[in-house]
């Protein structure tokens, strides 16, 4: 397997079997009986050409089986591939660590039994998309920006994709007349001035037809920014080639925004896609799906983007799982997500903090959802939370510029706090506390008291 020079951490941990990519690499023989056709593939000196990747995916379920002779098949798993479209890059086959569901890249790669269980809530276009494009191939539903579904075609049809309805079914790039109609639409809305390229995945468009889908898009005097969605970096980084970073750098500016979902998809050969895009002046951002059983943990969410910062890719997005059909064993509760958040807050700085929303039903769009941190508020006060569970009090400005303190509290109450009679509630024994305590020599103030 060829070796990049990427620097990253070791993905596997003592509790972690380690992945078929990195057993082979270390001689390990249990591998390659496990999967001897993929053992071989890896041995193709093709391998890091994404182009044959793409034509060596796993597409059915006889191909499944072939890969993995041992993987027990159910009916349930032959009629969930039918339903929603089945394709793995061999790369991405080879970051599978152990074949069930525990595993998160076999579950976000995988079809499950579980994708036919079909609630009524759930529907082919949760976001409706459709109702939203004026001109095929073009949602508008911002004021300012649009989004361009370029292609029906990914490298890996995750099984949480929201766009089961379009990607996979038909692998097909946007027609040079409807990117004629598309241009003509920008053209005569100059309010947009930010453009999204999305799919499918832009990124397994040849490169000389995203150079001609981008040189339409920049025709257009108001379109300031491109962005890029593309889950390539995880399922396909071998798609980031000079010839790819050279076209890009001609449109710039442009955005990439990735898909990482779980610090097992951090490789070296994703960092070090990810590595050459930065060094070309190309922003990157991540975007990832809270899915139930894959990344619904406070720690792993906070090592994901610990990693992703150390690879110059900024935590965008935290997405609660859209209501797509299939989806409904991988939803959490939006309580979790905002778990998630409040663990997230004062563990990481804000760079690395990705901003957890809800895409809603109905093309409503993206909606923050955040822990409780204003918790009051009267008209001189607002009493705000931090992440120690610290409760401030806000002064609001003052008609001018004065206001009377009222008299100060005995055991401070929120109440207090709105009334400006208190400046603050600390909880005792907090970290922060410790250490200051510990740098004036003295032990913690008691619970309750002020610093």
């Amino acid at each position: 397997m060829p070796k990049l020079s990427a620097t990253t951490d070791d993905v596997s941990t003592a509790e972690e079997p380690p992945s078929l990519a990195a057993v082979l690499e270390a001689g390990g023989a249990a591998a390659p009986r496990e999967s001897p056709k993929l053992s071989a593939l890896m041995d193709d000196r093709n391998w890091s050409d994404w182009r044959w990747q793409m034509r060596n995916r796993i597409r059915s379920v006889a191909q499944l089986r072939e890969f993995f002779p041992s993987l027990k098949l159910s009916p349930g798993l032959s009629r969930a591939a039918a339903k929603f479209p089945l394709a793995i890059t061999p790369y991405y086959a080879a970051q599978i660590r152990t074949l069930d569901a525990r595993d998160p890249v076999f579950s976000m790669a995988v079809p499950q039994i579980h994708e036919l269980f079909d609630p009524p809530f759930l529907v082919d276009d949760p976001l409706e998309e459709d109702h939203d494009m004026p001109v095929p191939g073009l949602v508008h539903r911002y004021p300012d920006r649009a989004l361009l579904i370029a292609t029906t075609t990914c490298a890996m049809y995750c099984r949480h994709c929201t766009r089961k309805r379009a990607a996979g079914h038909r692998e097909s790039s946007i027609t040079e007349a409807r990117l004629k109609q598309v241009t003509a639409y920008l053209a005569s809305h100059p309010e947009i001035s930010d453009v999204i390229v999305s799919g499918g995945d832009p990124f397994t468009m040849a490169t000389e037809v995203l150079d001609r889908i981008l040189t339409a898009l920049r025709s257009v005097p108001t379109v300031e920014i491109i962005r890029i969605g593309t889950r390539t970096i995880v399922t396909l980084p071998m798609r980031v080639t000079e010839e790819l970073i050279a076209m890009l750098k001609r449109h710039q500016p442009v955005y990439v925004n990735t898909h990482f979902n779980h610090p097992n998809e951090i490789t070296p050969e994703s960092a070090e896609a990810c590595g050459r895009l930065v060094d070309a002046g190309i922003p990157m951002g991540n975007q990832s799906v809270l899915l139930r059983g894959v990344n619904d943990d406070p720690s792993l969410i906070e090592r994901l983007c610990r990693r992703l910062v150390r690879m110059r890719v900024r935590p965008y997005y935290l997405f609660q799982c859209d209501l797509v059909r299939g989806v409904e064993h991988f939803r959490t509760p939006l309580a979790r997500g905002i778990q998630i958040m409040e663990y997230l807050r004062g563990r990481l700085s804000g760079l690395a903090i990705p901003s957890f929303v809800v895409d809603a039903p109905h093309g409503g769009g993206k909606i923050p959802v955040l822990p409780a941190y204003v918790l009051m508020q009267s008209p001189t006060h607002t009493v705000l939370r931090n992440f120690e569970g610290l409760l401030v009090s806000y002064p609001e400005p003052a008609p001018g510029g004065r206001r009377e303190a009222p008299e100060a509290a005995g055991v401070p109450t929120v109440f207090d706090l709105t009334r400006g009679a208190a400046t603050k509630i600390q909880p005792a024994d907090t970290a922060r506390q410790k250490r200051r305590a510990a740098r004036a020599g003295c032990v913690a103030p008691p619970d309750g008291a002020e610093a």
